[in-house]
């Protein structure tokens, strides 16, 4: 889908695109001597925290982690309460996101889902599409790797009808068939949850993102830690292969 981003002021040390891997719910549930569902939907309210932060800092896109590819391996019932839980927020809190001018899409192989389900995101999609504040964009049965595949095999298929030439195939036209491809680049990668690893997230771009892990567990982090995340971002040195000397002289 085709989304619209208002202009902002630039800021070299702001990130303009930030995702999260929002991890921990499971953990947060059985430390309250409560099943992990209950992580789950407690939260909702750590998104709705960072939701408000982004807004608040100006970012202009927000992709959140919510279901992965793997996670359909999950027991049956979680994963029957996630999509429960994913229906409840599309049919709820989208209405707030168009109130507030969010632009709201769902990335991933959606094939999946249930009719109904499909029908919730493509409705909730249409409704926000022309709103131009944050871009909200949440990842479900989404894989890094699938995107990048999906992505070659659109290439791919183009050339097959000969809408493009083998030679074109590169970066930047197989980047333009990823997901998010017409979002500003990823500059700040979150984890909670206390993991080190990006479990197959946004692979293609986080080639040159920060990353900032955290030992909060989600339902934990708030709009607090989120500032906290983006005071670290504004400390990076962001390089992009150069010296340290070399942006210090293109800063000035």
């Amino acid at each position: 889908m085709t989304t619209n981003v208002a202009s902002l002021d630039e800021d070299k040390k702001k990130p303009q695109h930030i995702a999260i891997i929002m991890d921990g719910n499971g953990r947060w549930a059985q430390a309250q001597g409560k099943g992990r569902v209950a992580g789950h939907k407690a939260g909702v309210e750590s998104v709705r925290a960072v939701v408000k932060g982004a807004r608040k800092a100006q970012v202009k896109a927000l992709t959140l982690f919510a279901f992965s590819s793997e996670n359909w391996q999950r027991p049956a019932k979680e994963v029957s309460v996630l999509m429960d839980l994913f229906m409840f927020v599309l049919t709820r809190e989208v209405k707030r996101l168009h109130k507030n001018n969010i632009c709201f899409q769902v990335i991933g192989d959606l094939s999946r889902f249930s009719d109904k389900l499909q029908k919730s995101i493509k409705k909730s999609e249409l409704l926000t599409a022309d709103n131009t504040g944050l871009v909200l964009s949440v990842a479900a049965n989404y894989g890094g790797r699938w995107d990048i595949a999906n992505a070659a095999k659109q290439l791919a298929s183009k050339v097959q009808k000969d809408e493009m030439l083998l030679e074109d195939i590169n970066e930047h036209s197989l980047h333009k068939q990823t997901c998010l491809s017409g979002l500003p680049e990823l500059d700040l990668l979150i984890r909670t949850g206390g993991d080190y690893r990006i479990s197959n997230f946004l692979l293609w771009q986080s080639a040159y993102a920060e990353f900032y892990f955290t030992e909060i567990l989600w339902p934990d982090f708030n709009e607090v830690e989120f500032e906290k995340a983006i005071d670290v971002f504004d400390q990076r040195e962001r390089r992009f292969g150069k010296t340290g000397e070399q942006v210090k002289q293109i800063e000035k």
